[in-house]
């Protein structure tokens, strides 16, 4: 039996169980929405723009842990998504964008919107830096084995976004429904790689010889929905976790051997846990620039004389910043599942280490005395510390957190609990502004059942408020928090500290601090909308936010003080070389 490749396309993703496509029209994929429209199971999620709908997908898929689809149109639509799904890569999300393009019968011929100033038709090449693997459907019978391509490789190794390129003529072709039905024959979970007895046992052997080891976990322990493997380790182990920026949460901030973030934005306690490591065991992390203090061996890592032990499911990160004594591809999952094992037969009784646990109970307390009077300060506009104390105060501990860039972001990583793993989201890699309030739309979407909340600057609020006719319109019940400075507040004190002054960075209007009412714009766009008048009001109108069950924006009103550091960032040598400065209050 015959039918058009849109029919099918549509067919194929319900039996792949696809329940939400996130996406914008265009002329080239219409036939594709067309064909969606009557489908029962999968529910289109219309945006404004494409790079909603990327980082929307983006939340989504972290949350499901499966491959998400974005529908996008060519040229400036693939453009406009490009960032977003950019972000997914740098972060290793599995996302399968597919995207329309010129009719293959007028390939070079430059019809409207093509690319092919250096190559006809030739728009998909544009994503190549960036997906997994670029296809461009050239022939109708060729769709059905790209899409089982294009979802197995975005899934498999590590994760990360691909592109399927289709001419919008494929759309409406006709193809015979066998090809696509066949498919169903293959599985859709392939078994991943593990380490053997032999390796784990030399790595187990190593940790207890170790007199300083520490566990430094990166966002791959939740890619590979590891964390319960992770605890159950360490619980027997006794050995102290650190984590990247993107690892936060894989051990909850309340554990007693959870250290804390490390590098620029990390505390001298926890850099220098690990600086005096003698073992480190690296579990899904790639040691980037920001959680390693861009490499300088006198803040966070000393390798060597430390030694590391290094598992990841991608091979080109083992080595690639620090020499590895004992590296293992691996999926985290299988390979904490084997090492728990030979840990327990080892080792039958649980290693304690009391004294540590003490210790770091006790910085604990010092750190959250040093910021007492910060999170329970009335100055108004707001200390960044008090809106996280009052955010985390009222919300249940499986709240899903949405970041975006600046105080958001890394004061989140430094100061605000997350006790759920998977439940912080944060643009890492790529470190977008604008990926907070559409991730927040695909993590609520994902899990309707859990509050989700976007904290996020007014600087990044600002360039997509039109995640909010979405949110409106299809009644998704996300808490927009604008940390609301009048600026790019982190490059703002970057660039008062190093050239006092703050040209470009801070949004004025005649001289006077501007920003446009967030909670009107809100309204406008039929979204519940306050703009916060004192520190005191803050909580009660968030409460209200959390039992509307609506989407709902706070604006608030905030001082623009820096995260303080303690670790390093190589761009202060660039600024000042002979000075140690970072960051001022503007």
């Amino acid at each position: 039996m015959k039918d058009l490749v849109a029919n099918q396309l549509v067919k194929y993703l319900e039996r792949r169980e696809i329940k939400h496509i996130f996406g914008l029209c265009g002329h080239t994929n219409i036939a594709f929405l067309a064909a969606l429209s009557k489908s029962d199971k999968i529910r289109f999620i219309n945006v404004r723009h494409e790079q909603i709908a990327s980082h929307a997908a983006d939340g989504y898929a972290r949350v499901t842990k499966k491959a998400s689809v974005v529908l996008s149109h060519l040229g400036p639509g693939l453009t406009n998504a490009a960032t977003g799904v950019a972000n997914a890569a740098m972060d290793s999300i599995p996302m399968v964008v597919i995207a329309g393009d010129v009719p293959t019968h007028y390939f070079g011929k430059h019809p409207h919107q093509e690319v092919n100033l250096h190559a006809d038709a030739s728009q998909w090449e544009i994503y190549r830096p960036f997906v997994k693997r670029a296809w461009r459907v050239d022939r109708p019978e060729l769709m059905p084995e790209i899409l089982e391509k294009a979802f197995a490789l975005a899934e498999s190794g590590r994760p990360g976004p691909v592109l399927v390129d289709v001419p919008m003529d494929i759309f409406s072709k006709e193809i015979e429904a066998e090809l696509f039905e066949r498919l169903d024959q293959n599985t859709k979970n392939i078994q991943k790689p593990s380490i053997d007895d032999e390796t784990a046992t030399r790595i187990i052997q190593t940790l207890a010889e170790a007199k300083n080891p520490v566990i430094y976990v990166g966002g791959g322990v939740i890619l590979a929905d590891a964390a319960q493997e992770l605890r159950e380790f360490v619980d027997h182990m006794g050995i102290p976790v650190a984590h990247s920026l993107m690892g936060k949460g894989s051990l909850p901030d309340d554990h007693p051997l959870t250290l804390g973030m490390t590098g620029f934005w990390g505390t001298e306690f926890i850099n220098n846990q690990c600086k005096q490591a003698d073992y480190v065991l690296g579990l899904g992390t790639s040691f980037k620039e920001a959680d390693c203090s861009s490499w300088y061996p006198e803040y966070t890592f000393s390798f060597p004389p430390t030694k590391l032990i290094h598992i990841d499911i991608d091979p080109s990160e083992i080595g690639r910043n620090y020499p590895v004594e004992i590296g293992a591809v691996a999926d985290l999952k299988q390979a904490l599942t084997v090492l728990n094992r030979v840990a327990k037969k080892l080792f039958p009784e649980a290693q304690k280490n009391e004294a540590l646990e003490r210790e770091i109970a006790n910085y604990r307390q010092q750190f959250k005395a040093s910021n007492k009077q910060f999170e329970e300060s009335n100055q108004f506009p707001m200390s960044p510390q008090r809106i996280l104390a009052d955010v985390r105060e009222l919300l249940p501990r499986n709240t899903i957190i949405t970041t975006d860039v600046g105080w958001n972001k890394n004061g989140v990583g430094q100061q605000f609990p997350i006790y759920e793993p998977g439940s912080i989201l944060t643009p890492g890699g790529y470190a977008t502004m604008g990926f907070g309030s559409p991730a927040a739309l695909g993590a609520k979407i994902a899990a309707p059942d859990r509050i989700v909340v976007s904290l996020i600057g007014d600087g990044g609020f600002g360039q997509n408020p039109a995640v909010l006719a979405t949110a409106s319109i299809e009644k998704i019940p996300v808490i927009f928090i604008v940390m609301n400075n009048n600026a790019f507040g982190t490059i703002a004190g970057l660039e008062k500290a190093h050239y006092d002054t703050t040209f470009g960075t801070v949004f004025e209007k005649d001289n006077e601090p501007y920003s446009p009412d967030y909670a009107a714009i809100a309204r406008a766009y039929g979204v519940e909308g306050v703009k916060i008048q004192s520190a005191e009001e803050f909580k009660v109108v968030l409460q209200k936010a959390i039992e509307s069950n609506q989407p709902f924006v706070i604006d608030a009103p905030m001082l623009n003080n820096p995260v303080p550091t303690a670790g390093h960032w190589n761009i202060m040598d660039i600024y000042s070389p002979d000075k140690k400065v970072d960051h001022v209050s503007t």
